[in-house]
């Protein structure tokens, strides 16, 4: 049973949008190499080979933060480390590609750029790293709002003995 479906979501859209990204990337090398026109005196060869090889780069970059939207679906835990600082890496760059998409490319280039970036933010955001798999409360909450135990006794940091204020000043 799939009980948070947005990791699912997340996975297969940066999967397909690396995807995108490196096809996208490759066909423009190939149409800058099929132009052999040089722009601003930089050869043509070299123009093409980086697009296409910052197109698998960036590609990569994407399937990668899919693969840890993945493991996060599979695990059903919070990205830690690494993989959560890849995910956040990832939420930045389609803020920053949304807002360029915006004046270069349109509305609708931004508005993917959004969801996407919605998506990733719920993602980061719907799984709390203290709750417990299988359950959706914290692992140290309570109904009665204590800490569990339900006494006086138990729910007492001191281990026994109940928080009092401490007594009040006097004066001679």
């Amino acid at each position: 049973m799939v009980r948070r479906p947005v990791a699912w979501v997340v996975a297969v859209v940066l999967f397909v949008e690396g995807l995108g990204v490196a096809a996208l990337q490759w066909f423009l090398g190939v149409v800058v190499d099929r132009q052999d026109m040089s722009l601003a005196g930089l050869d043509p060869d070299v123009m093409s080979l980086s697009s296409k090889i910052g197109g698998v780069v960036f590609g990569a970059y994407f399937a990668l933060c899919g693969l840890v939207a993945l493991l996060v679906a599979l695990r059903d835990r919070a990205p830690a480390g690494f993989g959560r600082i890849l995910l956040i890496s990832a939420a930045v760059v389609h803020a920053l590609l949304g807002a360029f998409a915006w004046g270069l490319v349109g509305w609708t280039a931004f508005l993917f750029m959004v969801v996407v970036l919605g998506l990733i933010v719920l993602l980061l955001m719907t799984y709390d790293a203290q709750a417990t798999p299988g359950s959706e409360e914290p692992a140290d909450s309570a109904p009665d709002g204590g800490t569990g135990g339900g006494s006086p006794a138990t729910d007492s940091p001191a281990g026994g003995s109940p928080v009092s204020p401490p007594p009040a000043p006097t004066t001679p």
